[in-house]
């Protein structure tokens, strides 16, 4: 299917969106660290894998919102949907290490569909900016991972 803008073809990131971007981040740094700890381990946990289930499926309506825009076909939303699956899923079903794994891994995997096989039209940008956040936000995942690791030992 063709999209009506090439993948350039739009206006840069508006103001302060890289700022919220990075901005929520922070959450994912301060639960990993609690990680570390023996006594705010079971709260930081809960609340790390909650809240990546929560982004995950956030970047999922990211994708949607986009592909309503560009006016993409179903394969397209079929995309959207399943960050919000991946992270339930985890969420409900996983004990904490195997979730932080797995949401780790759906960070990983749809920060590498949007920098390298998205169709969608977005600004470089954006692109740039996922990338990094992505870098980022699975980096926190493996110290979470380390601390649940070192300090459930």
């Amino acid at each position: 299917m063709t999209y009506p803008m090439s993948r350039s073809d739009v206006p840069d990131l508006p103001p302060g969106a890289a700022a919220l971007g990075w901005g929520g981040v922070l959450p994912f740094a301060g639960l990993a660290a609690g990680a570390w700890s023996p006594e705010w381990q079971g709260f930081a946990v809960q609340g790390f894998v909650a809240y990546a289930a929560l982004i995950l499926s956030f970047l999922g309506g990211v994708r949607w919102g986009r592909a309503m825009a560009a006016g993409a076909g179903t394969f397209q939303f079929g995309l959207a949907v399943l960050p919000s699956l991946w992270g339930w899923l985890a969420w409900l079903a996983l004990p904490p290490m195997a979730a932080l794994a797995v949401l780790g891994a759906g960070f990983a995997l749809v920060g590498w569909w949007d920098g390298r096989f998205d169709a969608l039209a977005a600004p470089s940008a954006f692109r740039r900016l996922r990338r990094g956040l992505s870098a980022v936000v699975v980096g926190c995942h493996g110290i979470a991972m380390a601390g649940l690791g070192v300090a459930g030992a």
